[in-house]
């Protein structure tokens, strides 16, 4: 079991006493340091605002001449935009506008690929007409070339044969 103890000092009236006189001599000595430090702190914070007034105001004319325009136009121009009536004139705008350069870019194309192909299509006519008979006497040589070929493979099988 834990019980707490409580211990009582007794202190003799005399010690009391003598606390009591050397309290006062301390309060006596510390006294005017106090009031040498408060001064000291006084003078201090006098001059701290002596020396942040001028640029508090510095500030706040930088502001009002650079930044508050801006911020106003930034308003303004997010006010614009978000009103109504502009809102929907622009709505109904942009998807004729993408329709219309759609179409357009589509018909571009169109006549570009027509084009195209119609030079294609003559080229391979004229490209036809000069290599189509060059074509035709290639394959002539090629199967000139394979039966003669195989009349040779035949004469020596019948060579061997007899």
């Amino acid at each position: 079991m834990n019980r707490r103890r409580r211990v009582e000092v007794i202190i003799p009236q005399t010690w009391l006493d003598r606390m009591r006189v050397q309290a006062k001599r301390a309060g006596g000595r510390v006294s005017p340091v106090a009031e040498s430090a408060r001064d000291l702190a006084t003078h201090r914070i006098e001059d701290a605002r002596i020396w942040a007034a001028p640029k508090l105001e510095e500030a706040a004319q930088s502001v009002e001449e650079q930044i508050a325009p801006i911020v106003s136009a930034f308003l303004v121009e997010l006010a614009r935009r978000l009103e109504v009536s502009n809102a929907r004139k622009q709505r109904r705008r942009w998807p004729v506008v993408a329709l219309v350069g759609g179409a357009a870019i589509g018909a571009v194309g169109v006549a570009m690929y027509r084009n195209n192909a119609q030079r294609w299509t003559d080229t391979m006519r004229d490209s036809i007409r000069h290599t189509g008979s060059d074509a035709s006497k290639w394959v002539g040589d090629k199967a000139q070339e394979a039966g003669d070929k195989a009349g040779k493979t035949g004469d020596e099988i019948s060579g061997k044969l007899s």
